[in-house]
């Protein structure tokens, strides 16, 4: 009679089942040996000579029934049969159910991370998004606030701002394997393809932090999936082909940058069909809204995006990029990842695209390095192109193949270590996702249910809200950037009461009113109490007579005109000063007190004349020159639109 196994899901449901009792009986010194089976075939076995135990099926056994259709087997003979069952399950999975099992099995542990993990700086900042959604940001489109908000709405704390994108990773790797999957994929290229992928570092950590890169992942694959479809010439693909443009956009920028080089690879028949522009149609239509919260916004992340990010070139920012590449994509894999590439000959459009994205990304950003600073997974999109001329390479060159299994495994377990360390920080390492709610719990002790603004941090005042639930507002920095906060009117909310202000640490202080304390994140926290809070954030001030092109020495005569929306009087003197900020790039920044004083009355608009000479340390730059109220020693950022001027040698 043939070998009959029951069902892996019922073993495993019963197995689990019944390891909970026989762990019970075993405290309790009564040992199970049988166990009860609902089915029509009834199992038993023996011991094998060897020590295996041996299952056959036979027929039901009346006299081993209960009369209720439940019969019993030997303990470790139903072991035995899930085990077998499991092993030939797992024998009869194709590529694509192998496939699919381990990448199930790597979403698990990112649900685990996700779950164990403190949050990062930005993932903090995206939460603070998703309590007031809307149409866009200032740094960002709107679908990573989305998936937040959905997550917390299901699970809350760390799990259920991460929980949608642990969700997304197995999902677009999968589109990825059909896409580049060839008609002959076998187990060894299942398991080459999962081992590839969970072997890129990129991949491991951007599989469950709550950033807008996994979105657009998932949305790049889509839209490759439906750029297949549109070359393959297949019914309404152009519709989703759309569709999934407007996705990426939605999700992060840079997706404009994945449909570039997508097109430039295009063959040219393709941009003789009418369906591609009207793809292009669909996906500006789906992004009305964006554009509209854009246009009352300022174009605030355009603006940001295309200059704001802008700093002084440093030759470090190219080293660092390479050396990141280098890292983030894996140093075992790095050379292959060339050779194969250069191998590797595309057979159809989205082969074509595949192939020249990660190049087009990579040397993209190399030449942003030479305005700022890049970070590493702004070409995780590059990933695809990489999976696929690299698995395509290695699945006919055998020694290649074996060399990337091996390595590939040894950086897996390297990568478990690390992921441990995220949650179990054994080494005490001090970093943004680890002692969270000691540093921030002590900052709320210390606050004792006043509000705090913070001025070194977007992200800071924005993990003190979600570890602390208090109250938190973060000024923006002349001397960093500007982010969301600006859109917020918390600060306008806590006019008038007792708050607890951050201040930069100076052990100089004389007042006797600030603080400082070292947290158990290692950092400095450096305080003062304001008993009577007045904010100064939406005092606008535009001037005239600043030339496009000014000389050293010169002496400018500004006409200012001060609009103050406030409820109260705004003196200017004492601990309030007007200066004059000359911002180049992200980071130099040069202040000059005006010596102004007089009083901004409440709710009302007042013209000042300031005469200002160009002092010979600003000569040889272009800046971007306004006015800003100091206050407590600080300066947030301008008080009105600055103005963009030259200052000659």
């Amino acid at each position: 009679m043939p070998q009959v196994f029951p069902s892996s899901a019922s073993i495993a449901g019963i197995w689990l089942w019944d390891t909970v009792l026989s762990g019970i009986f075993r405290r309790w010194g009564r040992p199970v040996t049988t166990i009860r089976y609902y089915g029509n075939v009834f199992y038993t076995g023996k011991v094998c000579p060897r020590g295996l135990i041996c299952a056959k099926a036979v027929s039901p056994l009346p006299s081993l029934s209960d009369g209720n259709g439940a019969k019993t087997i030997n303990f470790a003979t139903f072991v035995a049969c899930m085990k077998a069952s499991l092993k030939k399950t797992y024998a009869s999975l194709g590529a694509d159910g192998l496939v699919a099992l381990w990448l199930g099995v790597w979403w698990v542990c990112n649900l685990l991370q996700a779950g164990f993990s403190e949050l990062a700086n930005d993932e903090a900042y995206y939460h603070m998004f998703a309590e007031n959604l809307a149409w866009g940001y200032f740094d960002h489109p709107p679908m990573t606030a989305l998936l937040v908000w959905l997550g917390e709405h299901l699970f809350g704390g760390e799990l259920g701002v991460r929980f949608f994108f642990t969700v997304l990773q197995p999902l677009y790797l999968y589109i990825l394997w059909r896409i580049i999957r060839p008609p002959d994929a076998d187990r060894r290229d299942a398991a080459l393809f999962v081992v590839l992928s969970a072997a890129t570092l990129m991949l491991q950590l951007y599989g469950f932090i709550a950033v807008p890169d996994g979105p657009l992942m998932m949305t790049t694959a889509l839209f490759l999936l439906t750029f297949k479809w549109f070359s393959e010439n297949r019914r309404c693909a152009w519709l989703w082909m759309g569709v999934a443009m407007a996705l990426m956009a939605y999700s992060k920028y840079h997706g404009a940058l994945v449909v570039l080089f997508a097109l430039a690879a295009t063959p040219p028949r393709l941009f003789l069909r009418p369906t591609l522009y009207l793809s292009g149609a669909v996906a500006l239509l789906l992004l009305v809204p964006h554009f509209v919260w854009q246009y009352e916004h300022d174009w605030a992340s355009l603006a940001y995006h295309l200059a704001g990010r802008n700093s002084v070139f440093r030759p470090g920012y190219v080293a660092e990029y390479l050396l990141n590449l280098l890292v983030v994509f894996n140093p075992f894999f790095v050379p292959l990842y060339v050779r194969s590439w250069i191998a590797v000959k595309p057979q159809n459009a989205v082969e074509r695209a595949l192939k020249f994205i990660p190049a087009a990304f990579i040397v993209f950003f190399l030449l942003s390095t030479l305005r700022g600073y890049v970070q590493p997974q702004w070409v995780i999109v590059a990933v695809f192109g990489l999976l696929y001329t690299l698995f395509t390479y290695a699945r006919r060159h055998p020694r290649t193949r074996r060399y990337l299994m091996r390595m590939g495994w040894v950086t897996i377990v390297l990568i478990a270590l690390t992921r441990l360390v995220m949650i179990f920080n054994p080494l005490g390492i001090r970093y943004e996702v680890f002692d969270n709610h000691a540093s921030y719990g002590e900052i709320a002790e210390i606050a004792d249910g006043r509000p705090v603004v913070f001025r070194h941090g977007y992200a800071v005042a924005a993990k003190y809200a979600f570890y602390t639930g208090g109250e938190a507002y973060c000024q923006p920095n002349i001397r960093y950037r500007t982010h969301q906060w600006q859109f917020r009117d918390d600060d306008t909310r806590f006019a008038g009461r007792e708050v607890l202000v951050e201040t930069p640490y100076d052990e100089a202080d004389t007042t006797g009113r600030v603080r400082s304390v070292v947290l158990p994140n290692g950092k400095r926290f450096t305080w003062f109490v304001d008993t009577h809070f007045h904010p100064t954030r939406l005092v606008d001030i535009s001037f005239t007579g600043l030339p496009e092109r000014v000389a050293a020495g010169d002496t400018l005569r500004l006409s200012l005109r001060i609009d103050n929306p406030y409820p109260y009087n705004i003196d200017l003197g004492g601990d309030m000063s007007l200066v004059m900020l000359w911002k180049h790039g992200r980071f130099r920044v040069k202040e000059f007190d005006t010596g102004e004083r007089f009083r901004i009355p409440a709710e009302e608009e007042i013209r000042r004349e300031v005469v200002f000479v160009v002092p010979r340390q600003l000569a040889g730059t272009d800046f971007d020159a306004g006015f800003a109220l100091r206050r407590e020693g600080y300066t947030n950022w301008f008080n009105g639109k600055p103005l963009r001027t030259e200052v000659a040698r």
